[in-house]
């Protein structure tokens, strides 16, 4: 429902039958969900032959180190470019959501890391700014986020060679030389790391809450591109109009 629309008010009865009936389609997409998450877990490895180094606050580290002690390791491909001042605002929300799931994933068998070009000094400070907890190390002079298609060298944007999202982009001036992703790795008993799922764009969504939140109310995302109205959290209104609850 769009801002001028007005909403259809009718009896409970009418509404439960509504809703009741809007219910199956609910149902049938979390069974989707589920049959596209067993597909997902499902999809054939491919060993990583190369070596990754990152800078880290504890030094250089290879991707095999940033699992820690766990088998699986999840990869947010952040967008914080060597020059930029400060890291995407879209991968700050998705950030600020993973800080709440990393003890969760931590106790389950799961690293969480994010990997940025920018050098680790600034990710570092932005970090600080955010208050964010988890590991952030900097593939800066690594050929980790062209490889895996998250970061595209000034060339190739301008001759309009571009491949994100498993296809080539029909109009890559639209695009930057960062863009977004999540990659999954998992570490065998050998030592062995073998890459065994991406996602780009939109395939990232079902990891920000505020969306399936957003998505339950009447106006829903209210956008008029994707993701417009998203800001840094420290960015909002400290008191925004219509809040009831407030911290003393």
């Amino acid at each position: 429902m769009s801002q001028n629309e007005s909403p259809r008010v009718v009896s409970r009865e009418e509404w439960t039958q509504a809703r009741k009936a809007h219910l199956k389609n609910e149902k049938a997409l979390t069974r989707m969900r589920d049959l596209v998450a067993r597909e997902r877990r499902e999809l054939p490895w491919v060993k990583v032959e190369k070596e990754y180094v990152f800078d880290t606050p504890e030094g250089n580290k290879t991707l095999a180190e940033l699992f820690g002690t766990n088998s699986q390791l999840i990869v947010h491909h952040f967008m914080f470019g060597p020059d930029w001042d400060a890291g995407c605002p879209s991968c700050s929300l998705e950030a600020d959501h993973a800080e709440g799931a990393i003890v969760h994933l931590a106790n389950h068998d799961v690293s969480y890391v994010r990997v940025s070009r920018a050098p680790l000094e600034k990710l570092q400070a932005y970090r600080k700014r955010m208050g964010w907890r988890a590991c952030w190390v900097s593939s800066e002079g690594s050929d980790f986020n062209f490889d895996f298609r998250v970061s595209f060298a000034r060339e190739d944007l301008e001759a309009g060679r571009l491949y994100y999202n498993y296809q080539p982009i029909e109009d890559p001036k639209y695009f930057s030389e960062e863009l977004p992703g999540l990659s999954v790795f998992y570490k065998d008993e050998r030592g062995d790391l073998f890459h065994t799922y991406s996602s780009y764009a939109r395939g990232n969504e079902e990891v920000i809450g505020a969306f399936v939140y957003l998505d339950i109310t009447p106006r829903g995302r209210n956008e008029k591109e994707i993701m417009d109205w998203v800001r840094r959290h420290d960015e909002y209104d400290a008191s925004p109009a219509g809040s009831s609850c407030h911290s003393s």
